[in-house]
């Protein structure tokens, strides 16, 4: 569009959602956490993840992000949810919005240590990824029992 009409309307990056994915990894019955050293939620609990890369497919994404993190290698089994973060400042105003796409990844090697923005990772049983016992992000229990449904649907035999 010209602009000529006098409607004048400039969107910033800002203003539109950002979309990042989350590497939601099984071994056996347990499920592969990293505590996060940066905004937003930092000190909590969650998937390894982040922003897509321009040119880069959601599992590209999840893997090389899993991959950073944790230095675990996995396949992706497929995309099976997404969920939105929506963060706040104290005025409460709409700061923040991710789209977080949740990919079911499946162990193949490697054993977990904190990298890139992680302070730590850690396989957490499933029946232990709660709020009682760890401080989560938003959705990280759920997301884990879905992830579980659907490996027990579609990938054990």
């Amino acid at each position: 569009m010209s602009g000529q009409s006098g409607c004048e309307f400039q969107e910033t990056s800002e203003q539109r959602p950002v979309v990042a994915t989350i590497a939601v990894l099984l071994k056996d019955d347990k499920v592969l956490l990293v505590r996060r050293s940066n905004p937003p939620d930092a000190g909590r609990w969650g998937f390894p993840g982040g922003k897509i890369e321009r040119g880069e497919t959601i599992e590209e994404a999840a893997l090389r992000e899993l991959y950073e993190e944790t230095n675990v290698i996995a396949n992706v089994h497929r995309v099976f949810n997404a969920v939105d973060v929506l963060d706040f400042n104290k005025r409460g105003e709409l700061e923040y919005h991710f789209v977080l796409v949740a990919v079911l990844c499946v162990w193949v090697s490697g054993e977990p240590f904190a990298g890139d923005d992680a302070l730590d990772a850690c396989f957490f049983n499933l029946d232990d990824v709660n709020e009682k016992n760890l401080a989560l992000s938003l959705d990280v229990e759920k997301v884990a029992r879905q992830a579980l449904a659907v490996y027990e649907n579609e990938l054990v035999e």
